[in-house]
């Protein structure tokens, strides 16, 4: 059909824009779908805390217990002694005074009048069959989780695993047989050795 004379004639038809080119878009989808992803490099931080957790326990037990840093008050007076042997810097601390045990700085056991003690030791409510056992249970459940630190601090020095060490400090009127129950106990949880913290006495009685 021809174009009537005089009239212009048609424009080219054209193909309609595409809206995004796929090739654009599957060319970007490629180029983050292969790009390498940044590294990530995570700490661990469990592991740092054990570490932490061992040194600071053992930089602790270094500081050792002196006779100078035990509080003398009326709930504990310290025996006197004329040993001058040097005091233990290894050990975990049982302070039985007047009133209450303690392990470390936390107290487990209050305990009952001194009339009493002489009797059952720390008291029947304390033991696990009755007035006349020699098990303090509170401070052997105290112990059994120093037992595990302790461990882990003579592994990481070297030394022997196999048993700890106490240092007990105990008030000078502390009756026979609280004492007894407590080195049992002491005993019963793998603590082989004991240390009786005492004040050097000026001078012997046969000076």
């Amino acid at each position: 059909m021809t174009a009537p004379p005089g009239a212009s004639p048609p424009a080219a038809r054209r193909a309609p824009p595409a809206p995004v080119s796929r090739v654009r878009a599957e060319l970007r989808k490629a180029i983050r779908r292969h790009a390498a992803e940044p590294e990530v490099n995570f700490l661990n931080i469990t592991a740092m805390l054990d570490i932490m957790t061992i040194i600071l326990v053992f930089l602790l037990m270094n500081l050792g217990v002196t006779t100078a840093s035990v509080p003398q008050s009326d709930d504990l007076q310290l025996p006197t002694s004329i040993v001058r042997t040097q005091p233990p810097t290894e050990g975990v601390v049982v302070t039985v005074s007047k009133s209450q045990i303690l392990v470390g700085d936390d107290k487990v056991v209050s305990l009952p009048s001194r009339r009493s003690m002489v009797q059952t030791g720390a008291g029947a409510n304390h033991k696990r069959s009755g007035a006349q056992d020699l098990y303090i249970v509170p401070l052997g459940n105290a112990l059994q989780a120093a037992r595990r630190t302790d461990k882990l601090v003579r592994q990481a020095k070297g030394l022997d695993p196999s048993m700890s060490e106490a240092i007990v400090i105990a008030d000078g009127s502390t009756p026979y047989r609280l004492l007894l129950e407590v080195l049992h106990t002491l005993g019963q949880n793998e603590f082989g050795r004991y240390h009786l913290m005492v004040m050097q006495a000026k001078s012997s009685s046969a000076e």
